[in-house]
């Protein structure tokens, strides 16, 4: 890969369409305000996970509502982002950045001062839709900004880490702000960086490339929306009603349907919202499977570790969270040297490492027991998987996004974070499920509550970490570069 020298990249060069590109310093705000928002969207999907409690007991919830509001930021999120992407891709990235992250940052307010639950459940539908407008149209942004390859892989390479970092953060931002005297403190953060944000950006944010226009595809948005929407309610509410309940199957059948009709929908149009050729690369394919797994292992860990720390071993909700602080350093530090790895042993020897590694992360944590000490398998996990997650994010969204043509950079912003919103829904509700059918075969045979439910747990954990080693065999052999192909 060539670069280019930095008085290339800040001249219009003819015939390209691209804008003027800033300088070093300037762009390199603009990443990190591009950069700090990615980070705080994905930071408000975990933000209430530990004081959804206290929301209950506030506004008095039933578990379907107390599900719902918990699940409600992910499903707008997701269901909208591929919609997200097309528009940044047609209307120009940096106004439909700034739109989402207006929306976002009014929602975040609304939802702090909500005064019942159904005014804070539309605030966090809002705040997904806003998240999906804006997540897309930034990555889009970092390719004008690192229009040279080498450095637009190094941004990919950090770009990639946000997503588990973030998550990671509100996590522990929850456990902080369930120590405090209100569960509305979890959304200043939010709302603060988008209102920076929204400041900032017109003297930071390039314009991008201009608007195409062009018609979009409004029966392939809706039914995709529609789609994922009714698919990830019913994976929800699977472990908890059941997989055979008229609601969970209801729903998940129906969003089958609908996203096989959006399939079919996608091969008559013009202007598909996802052409079939962007996932005809192999490596995109993997990469994008490695971005499903990162963000379905991150989260099953937090969601099993929690409770197994809470209900089995008796931490309190602060103790929780500090004792996911390995995990959050672990992932930092590793986060540190992902660029510089990159560039010396390429993306695919990068994510197979990665994906060996969260695989050996997930082993250990497969060991735990009702006795077993913080320090040994559980301190081993939480120390090895957020290293091979770094890895696995950076490379493959490196992968999935070189040599995307420029108009479809929204959309390939819209599919990677399309992967790392499925990971959470499918992966978490199907080992759960698992977990759960564990516990309860041993709790027939006899065996206590607490150790069924802890080998139940490590049941999950050591199926994960089969999937991360199938994945990795993937990953080594379906992305080797052949003769005369593009090795990306």
């Amino acid at each position: 890969m060539q670069q280019h020298d930095v008085a290339a990249t800040e001249r219009n060069t003819p015939g390209t369409g691209l804008p003027p590109v800033p300088g070093d310093r300037r762009r390199g705000a603009a990443f990190a305000l591009l950069a700090a928002v990615q980070f705080v969207l994905i930071l408000a999907m975990s933000v209430l996970n530990v004081v959804l409690p206290d929301i209950q007991a506030e506004f008095g919830l039933s578990r379907a509502e107390l599900v719902l509001l918990g699940a409600s930021y992910g499903m707008s999120f997701s269901g909208l982002l591929l919609l997200g992407g097309r528009l940044s891709d047609r209307w120009g990235s940096r106004p439909v950045f700034l739109l989402g992250t207006l929306v976002f940052a009014v929602s975040s307010v609304l939802a702090g001062v909500s005064p019942g639950l159904w005014t804070l459940l539309m605030a966090r539908f809002a705040q997904g839709a806003g998240a999906a407008l804006a997540v897309p149209a930034a990555m889009a942004l970092v390719r004008v900004l690192y229009p040279e390859s080498a450095r637009f892989a190094r941004a990919m390479a950090v770009w990639g880490g946000l997503a588990a970092s973030g998550g990671t953060a509100g996590m522990l931002l929850s456990g902080v702000v369930a120590s405090s005297n209100s569960w509305r403190w979890a959304f200043v953060v939010p709302a603060a960086v988008a209102v920076l944000t929204l400041v900032a950006s017109p003297r930071l944010i390039p314009a991008g490339a201009a608007a195409r226009g062009g018609r979009l595809d409004a029966l392939g948005a809706v039914l995709v929306t529609a789609g994922i929407t009714l698919l990830g309610y019913g994976l929800v509410e699977a472990p908890e009603r059941g997989w055979t309940s008229s609601t969970a199957l209801g729903s998940l059948v129906g969003g089958a349907v609908l996203l096989l009709a959006f399939a079919v929908t996608e091969a008559r149009v013009p202007l598909p919202l996802l052409p079939r050729s962007f996932l005809a690369s192999p490596r995109r394919v993997v990469a994008l499977l490695a971005v499903f797994l990162g963000s379905a292992g991150i989260t099953t860990i937090f969601f099993l570790l929690a409770l197994y720390f809470q209900e089995v071993r008796g931490y309190t909700p602060l103790e929780t969270s500090a004792a996911f602080l390995p995990f959050g350093l672990a992932l930092v530090v590793s986060g540190m040297t992902v660029g510089r790895l990159i560039q010396r042993f390429g993306p695919r020897a990068v994510l197979v490492a990665g994906l060996v590694l969260a695989g050996l992360g997930l082993a250990a944590l497969g060991r735990i027991g009702t006795d077993t000490p913080y320090a040994g398998p559980v301190l081993a996990g939480l120390v090895i998987f957020p290293v091979g997650a770094a890895l696995v994010f950076a490379g493959s969204t490196v992968s999935a996004t070189t040599d995307v043509p420029e108009e479809q950079a929204g959309l390939a912003g819209a599919v990677v974070n399309t992967a790392l919103e499925a990971g959470p829904a499918i992966g978490l509700a199907v080992l759960v499920t698992l977990a759960t059918g564990h516990a309860a075969g041993l709790q027939h045979t006899g065996t206590g509550a607490a150790a069924a439910q802890t080998s139940g747990y490590a049941f999950a954990f050591t199926l994960a970490a089969l999937a991360f080693g199938a994945a990795a065999v993937c990953a080594l052999f379906l992305t080797r570069p052949r003769p005369g192909a593009d090795s990306g």
